[in-house]
């Protein structure tokens, strides 16, 4: 009989915890289907004592988790610890310098450590396995390393945080203003106690950017991304947009044109009646363009004990059978390093990108004149305006929104601080990024 593949587990939290319950509970199917046993050997926490409602008494235990990663009698090491250091990362490097294979969940690490960690995969002919780092329970990583593995990408986006997706549509469908709503989420362990991760859009960057270099084979680092969360996204523009056709999600995009490679997240304006304008509650959605398949569409759930440890299982039985392919898409010796010249495009600065239709709001006097000084302004940075109208409003104060054609980022900026210095300007102008999909 096929020898077992022996597991490592580090790390027995939500989503450890899941993965213990599905290998005990698949035992037989996942063996039909790997070709061989797969079976937990050895696990590691800190805490022997929590109760975590499965039964860990079969299992050998590690108080630390490099030495789980150094044990004889483990072929591959689960890392479900988190944190893009520390235990986490050192348990990584232990499994991979004494020849075990890696599975990770850990999008932060990768997002940091990912290429290092892939050389050295490769090196020691191992395999490292990543899909549970990037939405869930949704296979993109599999879809883009192999199943579009022959198309050249032309743009990756998605909703990428089930946080952000839920707070915004439940912002919409309840008139409730960010705060409240972020309050409910909380209660329901939708977010954090301290959210700023989700909702400051570092955990969406930290996917897309993962995925980024494998659709493009450039490394992309957060650091060079344009970043935004959702936190300064009010109802009233919520409102407004819906009005326009529109619904506002936190969107990641990463695209390649005219020999440049562009990644941002950030909230945009998508149409509403598109597959991501349709998407609700916590659900994470994908978008693929490849030049020969077109527009693949995934969708599922982004988080949680099942999902994650569906993906986790899943790239364990690839390596039960015995498949072993580049981390990320491509050896790792083109990417670690490298300029991204060596893939032919070269990274956009934030703040940069291509060029788009903005959703603008101005709170301005009610008075005669008013919005020929705003459209002067706009025009005299060459700004042009598809749309505009009034907000119906009570007082001396009126909401304007515009629409504008397409644009660059830099004299739209300038045109707002224009604007904003008007002695008719009551607050900040308001500019969403509408991305047509």
């Amino acid at each position: 009989m096929t020898a077992p593949l022996r597991i490592g587990l580090a790390g027995l939290g939500t989503v450890g915890t899941g993965v213990v319950k599905m290998i005990e509970t698949h035992a037989g199917l996942i063996a039909t289907r790997a070709g061989r046993p797969v079976e937990i050997a050895t696990v590691s926490a800190r805490s022997r004592r929590r109760d975590r409602g499965v039964d860990l008494a079969g299992y050998a235990w590690e108080d630390d988790p490099v030495a789980l990663a150094r044990r004889d009698d483990v072929d591959l090491v689960v890392e479900v610890i988190g944190g893009e250091d520390g235990p986490a990362l050192a348990t990584a490097r232990a499994a991979l310098a004494g020849g075990k294979h890696l599975v990770t969940a850990n999008k932060a690490m990768m997002a940091r450590h990912g290429l290092a960690l892939a050389a050295e995969a490769e090196a020691r002919g191992v395999a490292l396995r990543f899909e549970a780092a990037v939405a869930g329970g949704i296979p993109v990583v599999k879809a883009l390393t192999e199943g579009l593995a022959g198309n050249a990408i032309g743009r990756v986006m998605g909703v990428l945080n089930g946080t952000c997706n839920y707070i915004l549509t439940r912002m919409q469908a309840e008139d409730a203003p960010y705060a409240q709503v972020l309050e409910a989420a909380q209660r329901l362990g939708y977010a954090e106690a301290d959210p700023s991760f989700d909702v400051g859009g570092i955990d969406a960057a930290q996917k897309l950017a993962l995925l980024a270099t494998i659709a493009f084979g450039a490394p992309v680092e957060v650091e060079a991304m344009t970043v935004e969360g959702i936190e300064r996204v009010s109802l009233a523009d919520i409102e407004h947009a819906a009005e326009l056709g529109y619904r506002i999600k936190l969107l990641g995009v990463a695209q390649a044109a005219g020999g440049a490679l562009e990644a941002r997240m950030q909230p945009c304006l998508v149409p509403v009646g598109s597959p991501i304008g349709q998407l609700e509650g916590v659900t994470n959605m994908v978008v693929l363009e490849g030049d020969f398949v077109g527009r693949i569409v995934l969708s599922g759930p982004g988080a949680g004990e099942g999902p994650t440890a569906s993906a986790i299982v899943g790239d364990v039985i690839d390596i039960a059978r015995g498949v072993l392919l580049p981390p990320f898409g491509q050896p790792a010796a083109g990417l670690v390093g490298a300029a991204p010249a060596g893939s032919g495009l070269a990274p956009v600065p934030a703040g940069g990108g291509a060029p788009a239709a903005y959703y603008l709001r101005f709170l301005l006097a009610d008075a005669p004149g008013v919005l020929a000084r705003v459209a002067a302004a706009l025009g005299e940075a060459g700004i042009s305006i598809n749309r505009m109208r009034q907000v119906e409003h009570d007082g001396p104060e009126a909401p304007v929104l515009i629409v504008s054609h397409r644009t660059d980022r830099a004299p739209l900026d300038a045109a707002l601080a224009a604007i904003a210095r008007l002695d008719v300007c009551r607050e900040a102008p308001v500019a969403i990024r509408i991305e047509e999909i």
